[in-house]
């Protein structure tokens, strides 16, 4: 039994500059990207395990941090002047024990070379986006092959029973 706390710390627009469908989708609507972002993280955290902490630099939001837990994802965007760089070496500094492994996906070279100074571990966005693909292809198989070829049954649900088995399935 792994007794290491594995957290995994997300520069959130950076990922999402490095991904090419998060970039096109933000190009038309901001938050839809952001969300996405989230939803692809609680799966991430779903299958590894990991604690998974999305930090953006404040947006919208003027003034003093906030917190807010979607899906099972914390999300953290920074004061109005504090940069996502700063807010995630201060929580490395914070959450760094003999009993916790931090990564922290950044593609920012800068970034990566202060949170590993720092013992955290570098994870570059593309890593992580590339572990999030091989995990979506993996639901996908196991969903593709929970369902006997030709035997799919469908049970007719209304939207509004949707929408609440969704947020179910998403954990909020």
């Amino acid at each position: 039994m792994n007794t290491m706390n594995e957290i995994l710390i997300v520069d959130g627009y950076n990922v999402i500059g490095a991904w090419n469908e998060l970039k096109e989708l933000r190009e038309k609507d901001f938050e839809s990207a952001r969300d996405l972002l989230i939803n692809k993280m609680a799966e991430y955290q779903a299958v590894t395990g990991y604690r998974v902490i999305i930090i953006f630099d404040a947006y919208l939001i003027p003034g003093k941090e906030t917190k807010t837990k979607q899906s099972t994802v914390e999300v953290i965007y920074t004061k109005k002047n504090e940069k996502a760089d700063q807010k995630i070496e201060g929580l490395i500094r914070k959450l760094q024990n003999v009993k916790t492994r931090i990564h922290v996906a950044t593609s920012d070279m800068a970034e990566q070379w202060a949170v590993f100074s720092q013992g955290a571990l570098r994870k570059p966005s593309r890593e992580l986006i590339e572990e999030i693909r091989k995990i979506d292809r993996q639901i996908g198989k196991t969903t593709m092959n929970d369902q006997p070829q030709g035997k799919r049954s469908v049970i007719q649900i209304d939207e509004e029973t949707r929408a609440k088995l969704e947020k179910m399935r998403r954990g909020f």
